[in-house]
């Protein structure tokens, strides 16, 4: 479904992606985890398009994604739910969701996209006239994901989901990128928080400084003694 090869990419001088390779196979939940600076969010930012590589290869289904610009990635499948929510303070949250679905022109499939958020996330439904900068930090990564299923992607790129939340709502969290497997969409999946990670993935991919240097099945490597030592705390 999506294949990343031999991937170079710079700040300027800086290598913050050092010629990596990975494949994110339909119906999969894929992580890539690893510590603060080590290319995980360059990863998907230059998976959407958002950074230009400098060299080497991403194919999305057929497509290459390094000549696709980031607006029309969702109407390929690609949804992108970045690091930090960035949803729109000041609109509501209903506005919120009707952004995600700008792309499709069809007011009636847009409307069940609608209705499927608001089931899978009540709590959006009973807030959608309030303003999304008012939601807590669960309910805002919740509007975020909502978001990204308004465009009724193939594939979810997810960004350091469960950041700056408390361990409940981590756990809601987790709960819902199941949720979201289990409805048919494949999950690529940024996390800091290895054990949670990968006790949901299927595969995972270690990155540091740039580099993937560990990968196998996630349940290969929850007892892998160097994941465990540098992210398990064990």
């Amino acid at each position: 479904m999506l294949e990343v090869k031999d991937l170079y990419v710079n700040y300027g001088a800086v290598e913050a992606i050092r010629g990596i390779s990975f494949t994110v196979q339909p119906g999969e939940i894929v992580t890539l985890i690893g510590a603060n600076g080590a290319g995980k969010t360059t990863t998907l930012h230059t998976i959407s398009g958002l950074v230009k590589a400098r060299s080497g290869s991403i194919t999305y289904n057929g497509h290459d994604l390094q000549k696709t610009e980031a607006s029309r990635m969702i109407s390929l499948g690609i949804a992108h739910v970045p690091e930090g929510r960035h949803i729109f303070p000041e609109m509501t949250v209903e506005e919120n969701l009707q952004m995600g679905a700008y792309s499709n022109r069809d007011k009636e499939k847009a409307a069940t996209a609608m209705a499927d958020v608001y089931t899978k996330f009540p709590r959006l439904k009973e807030r959608r006239r309030q303003l999304a900068g008012t939601l807590s930090g669960g309910e805002q990564q919740m509007l975020a994901v909502g978001r990204a299923l308004m465009g009724k992607p193939s594939i979810i790129l997810m960004d350091e989901p469960s950041m700056g939340l408390s361990p409940l709502l981590v756990k809601e969290v987790f709960s819902i990128i199941r949720e979201i497997h289990a409805a048919g969409i494949t999950v690529l999946l940024n996390e800091q928080n290895a054990r949670m990670a990968l006790s949901i993935a299927d595969r995972a991919y270690v990155l540091e400084t740039g580099k993937i240097t560990i990968s196998g099945k996630a349940g290969e490597l929850l007892q892998d003694e160097r994941v465990k030592k540098a992210y398990l705390g064990q």
